[in-house]
């Protein structure tokens, strides 16, 4: 029997020295191995439970197992626009739900995936989608990031002429300038960018909709229009001294250096060489801003959370086949700094109008009967200090504001920042615009299903 494989990033020390992609290449018998491993499979939960593509998870790994390839490319692309994405950033629902995982560790679907897609690239399978006939209907996307991108691919695929409008200079979205290129190769982007221009789909950079042309005037211009902007407003931590220099918010920090390595930029706005740098906040754009501080040379990097630690195993909460509760850590972590729970910022503190530090307090929480965290109370005279030079917030985001391009095109939106789609008047939004700040994968699966409701809405008009 074959194991799960955990040796898949380069040596540490080459890594944290260069931006380069950290996962190394699997051999052909590692390969062939783990997907073997997904062959004893009774009742697959992986595609139906855990993909939110409804990727069909044991179909592929079977034709990986036998090495036909092109097989599982073939069944790949009928379910997922852009796998090369979520084999990188994806973190992998499908194996949270995979059978093997009840008593034992679960299969590497995400790498098979990704030598999947790999595969096709370099031997010419994945090739443009021109339909042989179009429609008439032009569709405007708004927004470049993921579900947009995938929105795009769909309508073109279903026959609309797209054209997709983006603020940055190349389209991408947060896959371009929040993601590090660390986790994913820019040029990973720019490969599938050139197979949907071949496909037709056209993209207008540089372009802000609401400064540079208002999204009124281009509703107007198409017969439908989809709103994918993402959930640009990031959650802040409003309380004494967060007007001192040195407070960033995170996508500002990694944004910066994406920039910088894709020419876009000279310098770095934020830097974080020589500086003690302190990451509030836990999850993945926290982790991202480990990874590129300790790249960019920080004297040193803690990442502090306000929850408590998660446990080493499964947690009750989280029975299979959901999604498990537990630690969490990252290629990032495993290349230095430090991490610390149950730890609530009360001040930031700072000198000459520059951080210096913050005023912290330890926190004890509540759990459910299953392990659930619930609410905290802070411990008496655990107030400490911690010394930072630079800090960023990674807090996660708290949606799209109710001015801007939602006012421009008369949609409404809740109280939870997400953005409500007119279906009657063909302006659809999709993605964390519609939902919530969420996952890649997630986004592209919305993605393809706005497309699918708006070409359902134009076809109810025609009759």
């Amino acid at each position: 029997m074959n194991n799960r494989i955990h040796d898949i990033y380069r040596p540490v020390e080459q890594r944290r020295r260069d931006f380069k992609e950290v996962e190394r290449p699997l051999t052909c018998a590692e390969i062939a191995g783990q997907a073997k491993r997904c062959m004893g499979c009774g009742i697959p939960f992986c595609h139906g439970t855990g993909c939110p593509l409804g990727n069909v998870i044991p179909e592929i790994n079977s034709a990986v197992a036998v090495g036909d390839m092109r097989r599982a490319w073939e069944i790949l692309n009928t379910t997922s626009n852009f796998p090369e994405f979520t084999s990188r950033v994806c973190p992998a629902l499908c194996e949270g739900s995979c059978t093997d995982g009840i008593n034992e560790e679960p299969v590497m679907i995400r790498q098979l995936e990704k030598v999947t897609v790999e595969t096709a690239f370099r031997n010419g399978w994945v090739k443009p989608f021109v339909p042989e006939h179009r429609n008439g209907k032009q569709v405007t996307v708004i927004g470049s990031g993921p579900s947009g991108l995938a929105a795009a691919d769909e309508l073109n695929r279903l026959g609309y002429t797209v054209t997709v409008y983006e603020a940055n200079a190349a389209p991408g979205g947060l896959l371009r300038y929040g993601i590090p290129d660390f986790k994913l190769d820019k040029a990973v982007i720019d490969r599938r960018i050139k197979i949907m221009e071949a496909s037709g789909i056209r993209f207008v950079c540089n372009t802000r909709v609401g400064s540079d042309v208002s999204g009124a005037y281009l509703a107007r211009r198409a017969d439908a229009v989809v709103l994918a902007i993402g959930t640009p407003q990031a959650r802040d931590l409003r309380m004494p001294g967060r007007e001192l220099a040195g407070i960033h918010f995170a996508l500002e920090f990694l944004q910066g250096q994406n920039r910088v390595i894709g020419g876009e930029a000279a310098v770095v706005p934020v830097s974080a060489t020589g500086r003690r740098v302190v990451v509030i906040g836990g999850g993945d754009t926290g982790s991202d801003c480990v990874g590129t501080s300790i790249r960019q040379g920080a004297a040193s990097v803690l990442q502090i959370e306000i929850m408590p630690k998660p446990p080493e195993q499964r947690s009750p909460s989280t029975p299979w086949p959901e999604w498990p509760y537990l630690l969490r850590t990252s290629s990032s972590h495993r290349e230095g700094g430090s991490r610390e729970w149950n730890v609530s910022t009360r001040a930031f503190l700072g000198e000459h109008g520059r951080v210096t530090g913050l005023d912290v307090v330890e926190v004890k929480w509540e759990f459910s009967p299953v392990g659930r965290p619930l609410k905290f109370t802070e411990v008496p005279g655990s107030a400490r200090r911690i010394d930072a030079d630079l800090v960023l917030l990674a807090m996660g985001f708290t949606g799209v504001s109710p001015e801007g391009v939602a006012a421009e095109l008369g949609l409404a939106v809740d109280p939870r920042g997400r953005v409500l789609s007119d279906p009657e008047r063909h302006i659809f939004c999709c993605g964390d615009t519609a939902n919530g700040a969420s996952l890649v994968v997630r986004a592209i699966a919305d993605g393809r299903r706005v497309a699918r409701a708006l070409d359902e809405s134009m076809r109810r008009n025609e009759r």
